[in-house]
């Protein structure tokens, strides 16, 4: 094991082990104040005294390599870790209900963490996406406060990650609930993919009516995804208890955070990152060329390693670096910053203008707008994108999506130079519809010399419901941080949808949950001088490349 341990340091590029023979006990009991007990694993340095403990809390079984190796990794370098499985799963008692339990089990583990003599009373959390979660729903209301959160690919509130734009994430949604309702039935908790699984998945996303799309994928029931189909609209108290983003800003623990262009969590994510550097709280984020992938929670352990060390053994020297350090795409360099969104990023409009180009100057003329009907039953369609599927995600070949002709495309010239694009993106887009029930969809793509249009952020808007006349549609993109290259053009696409990645509209306004019939829709989108759509682009150091 030691050896094996050693392999897996050089892997990952860690620092040598300071403590290499460690202890693990396993399947402590820990219970709750409803007489429920969660199973966990505690990982330390042995023959140590007191310590503080890291707490990995998770619904995907404290046995996973992934688990697993983290808690070794910080044990080796003298550190404390307590894995624990979260209720109803892998052995712990009680019910899985997700999200709404963690934040009464975490504060009652932490309370029994601080009783046991082996903890000095200190306590910090560590873990990615649910597991980071899970540290959200502890950390802003934890007395005494955790010492240190080292928090990936994850956000303090996964409402708009589920809904973004007011729209049902189909793909990802779906896909995590049948992670979920079958992980303790296939080998290693779900952690290997199945194709034969995952081909289920995919088909069951045409399935109508979405509430009961899990019968559709794997055969039963999972309360999760119901309850996400049926508590859909913004204004729904299911999510109340479940957001933590106000009591997160009123957090004084230093956060460290990590996350990737590619991950569906990265705006959330990075909206919790600028409140705490705005409330004052000491802080880090790293932003890298990942997914929600395994990239991700390999830097995410380096960063633990380091966050953890500076904050729990008093190793400083862990602690001095800039607070935003970024991965520029295409560039292939990493860019370090004071803060998010970098001061030298000029958000600059890039118009959509008359016979499908693109311009940097705003229309001076009156022109009829594009016309193309949105058929929900047979769907705008979308591929790459920050999908929970690896296989699928990130940068894919766009040109197969842009021939349809219910997608309207606008292209630039070539550029001059190379265009750097580091900060939010977002696109407002005039648009009317014959239904009043529509969504809109827009994506960036960098169309390179050979004409391969490869998506580079996109994003997705409800337009009001029942909307008459022209809507000025603002369409929040997720952030990025991309080189296009000198002879590439930039290319946008506006579409009545993205499916499967989200829920198709059925233009009849009936709730996601139920909806089966569909309604085509009818698409003007306008831009004249007085509907001067566009996006908008954080423009890195001055509007390089602009062709002339």
């Amino acid at each position: 094991m030691r050896m094996l341990s050693r392999l897996i340091d050089r892997l990952l590029g860690l620092p040598e082990a300071t403590t290499p023979d460690i202890g693990i006990a396993h399947d402590l009991g820990v219970p709750m104040p409803d007489g429920v007990v969660l199973r966990a694993d505690r990982y330390r340095p042995r023959g140590a005294g007191p310590l503080p403990v890291v707490l990995m809390r998770t619904p995907y079984g404290k046995h996973r390599p992934d688990a697993r190796v983290t808690a070794r990794v910080l044990a080796r370098r003298g550190m404390q870790v307590v894995v624990q499985n979260a209720r109803g799963t892998f052995g712990s008692g009680g019910r899985f209900a997700a999200f709404h339990q963690e934040k009464d089990d975490g504060l009652a583990t932490a309370a029994w963490l601080r009783e046991q003599p082996w903890c000095d009373g200190r306590l910090a959390t560590a873990g990615a996406s649910y597991l980071g979660f899970t540290q959200w729903a502890l950390g802003p209301y934890l007395d005494p406060p955790l010492e240190a959160m080292c928090l990936g690919v994850t956000a303090s509130e996964f409402r708009t990650t589920f809904y973004p734009g007011g729209v049902f994430a189909l793909h990802n949604l779906l896909t995590w609930a049948a992670l979920i309702g079958t992980q303790e039935e296939t080998p290693l908790g779900g952690l290997l993919p199945d194709p034969r699984q995952a081909g289920r998945v995919r088909r069951a996303m045409a399935h109508v009516p979405v509430g009961t799309s899990d019968l559709a994928a794997i055969g039963k029931r999972v309360p999760f995804l119901r309850e996400a189909a049926a508590h859909a609209a913004a204004d729904d108290p299911f999510w109340t208890d479940v957001d933590h983003s106000a009591a997160a800003v009123k957090m004084t623990t230093p956060t460290s955070m990590v996350t990737g262009w590619w991950d569906l969590f990265l705006p959330a994510q990075l909206r919790d990152y600028v409140a705490a550097r705005e409330a004052g709280r000491p802080g880090r984020i790293v932003i890298g060329p990942w997914g929600h992938d395994l990239g991700a929670l390999r830097a995410l352990l380096a960063e633990e390693v380091s966050w953890l060390s500076g904050h729990l053994l008093g190793d400083t020297a862990q602690l001095q670096r800039s607070p935003v350090r970024l991965y520029l795409q295409r560039a292939e360099r990493w860019l370090d910053f004071d803060r998010w969104p970098p001061p030298q990023s000029a958000p600059t409009p890039l118009h959509l203008l008359p016979y499908r180009r693109l311009g940097w100057e705003a229309p001076g003329e009156d022109v009829p707008p594009d016309v193309f009907s949105y058929d929900p039953a047979r769907p705008a369609r979308s591929v790459g994108g920050p999908l929970l599927d690896p296989r699928l995600s990130k940068q894919r070949d766009n040109r197969d999506v842009e021939a349809r002709p219910d997608v309207v495309v606008y292209t630039g010239g070539p550029l001059r130079r190379d265009l750097d694009l580091i900060g939010p993106v977002s696109a407002t887009v005039y648009v009317r519809t014959d239904t009043g029930h529509a969504d809109v969809f827009v994506r960036l793509c960098d169309v390179d010399a050979a004409g391969v249009s490869r998506n580079v952020t996109d994003g997705v808007l409800r337009l009001p419901a029942g909307s008459e006349g022209v809507v000025r549609a603002e369409v929040e993109l997720h952030p990025t941080g991309y080189r296009f290259r000198r002879g590439h053009r930039l290319r946008v696409q506006v579409s009545g949808g993205a499916f499967p990645r989200f829920a198709r509209n059925h233009g009849t306004g009936e709730p996601v949950e139920r909806a089966v019939r569909t309604r085509p829709t009818r698409f003007e989108i306008f831009r004249d001088a007085g509907h001067p759509s566009s996006i908008t682009l954080p423009v890195f150091g001055g509007r390089q490349g602009r062709k002339a």
